[in-house]
């Protein structure tokens, strides 16, 4: 078995300490404590803004409409039957908003502003 040189290692190391980038990304995350009537309550989005969309672990979107002292109620635009107590919420830092303009007169969107008339344009 062949030895590497203490300079062949240094020299190894110091091309991964320059290849290495940091990719932080930080997101604020609730945990669902009730859900009933397609809305979710949920604890831990202290900075969730009246209107601001949510997605749960289960892919179901929501938009914040209650801000409480210690929890927030979400109104969920899918099966409430997805989301369960337990379930992690993340905010998108995005209010909800419709997109306007020639391209989407006589289109029929969801509660997202989506597209789902199958058009292509």
């Amino acid at each position: 078995m062949q030895e590497m040189k203490i300079e062949e290692i240094g020299e190894i190391l110091r091309n991964r300490i320059k290849g290495y980038e940091t990719k932080i990304e930080t997101s604020e995350v609730g945990t669902v404590i009730s859900v009933g009537d397609g809305v979710a309550r949920a604890y831990g989005l202290d900075q969730a803004m009246a209107g601001e969309l949510v997605e749960f672990s289960s892919g179901i979107m929501g938009l914040v409409l209650n801000l409480e002292e210690d929890n927030v109620g979400i109104a969920l635009f899918g099966e409430d039957k997805e989301v369960q107590e337990g379930d992690l919420v993340k905010r998108t830092g995005n209010v909800a908003d419709v997109p306007v303009g020639e391209a989407m007169k006589g289109r029929v969107v969801n509660a997202l502003g989506q597209p789902i008339d199958g058009r292509v344009r």
